[in-house]
């Protein structure tokens, strides 16, 4: 299917969605924006609500928050803001292989409730066609609770989300994806949120550089560093600067991972 039939597919799908309320599970993600936009843009001709409840974790950079609250503002969108502790309720301290299951049927559940208090039944959610093709057991969890996924449903990719995001002047088109602070880990590592804050900590500063895609891995007490590869040359022309950043946070070899970034590069063992 070409993105344009992609494109008025969506469209249709969602402009019947909201002959009823709905509510947005929003990251404030480029996924989620485009998806909140676009329901907010139909539910100006069907005078419907728009709900963007925003799930505030402590496994997410706090700076997400901030950027949810305004990215839902210039959609228009009813934001509302749940905040929840997962470690303790999602039962995922050691950093299981089903940690993504474990948390997203949690989170859901949560967002299913608030959004039944306000009376909606439907609710969306920002998986794309190429989350489908890689390891992703939170999807398994958002189809059991009955989470509706427009985005996968209409075959968009990655690439085809951030060109619908820019014709939609979506501030956040171009933003990094930024999944949660256990992605950084091995799986069976206990988890602190002490630990999860250096590795946010040192990603900021490393994007603050200047560097686009940035994982800080922790094994331990070695921190591997993910960036493109094109960048390379740039990062260690400061490499300097950096081990007198990251050293602080107790890593006693920080190193250049030379395969690049790779999104879920912690899964290529899994099964």
């Amino acid at each position: 299917m070409e993105y344009k039939d992609k494109k008025q597919l969506l469209i249709q799908y969602l402009s019947k969605l909201m002959k009823e309320d709905v509510a947005v599970a929003f990251s404030g993600g480029v996924d989620s924006s485009l998806l909140l936009k676009m329901c907010c843009d139909q539910a100006k001709k069907t005078g419907r609500k728009v709900y963007a409840i925003t799930l505030h974790t402590m496994l997410h950079p706090t700076s997400d928050l901030e950027i949810a609250k305004r990215v839902a503002k210039e959609a228009g969108a009813i934001h509302l803001v749940l905040h929840v502790d997962e470690l303790n309720e999602a039962g995922i301290h050691f950093n299981p292989v089903d940690r993504c299951y474990l948390c997203k049927k949690c989170l859901f559940q949560k967002l299913k409730e608030k959004a039944a208090e306000y009376r909606v039944t439907n609710i969306l959610e920002g998986t794309n066609a190429d989350d489908l093709k890689v390891y992703r057991p939170g999807i398994r969890a958002v189809q059991e609770l009955g989470i509706l996924s427009p985005l996968a449903k209409c075959d968009f990719t990655k690439e085809e989300v951030r060109q619908l995001a820019k014709e939609y002047h979506i501030s956040v088109a171009n933003r990094p994806s930024t999944p949660c602070m256990a992605t950084r880990f091995p799986y069976g590592t206990e988890l602190s949120y002490d630990r999860l804050k250096d590795v946010e900590s040192g990603e900021k500063w490393l994007r603050e550089k200047g560097f686009y895609n940035v994982r800080l891995r922790v094994h331990d007490k070695i921190a591997r560093i993910e960036v493109d590869k094109e960048s390379m040359e740039d990062l260690l022309s400061i490499k300097e600067e950096i081990i007198q950043e990251l050293s602080r946070y107790g890593y006693d070899y920080i190193t250049l991972d030379l395969m690049g970034f790779r999104s879920g590069s912690m899964d290529i063992h899994v099964k």
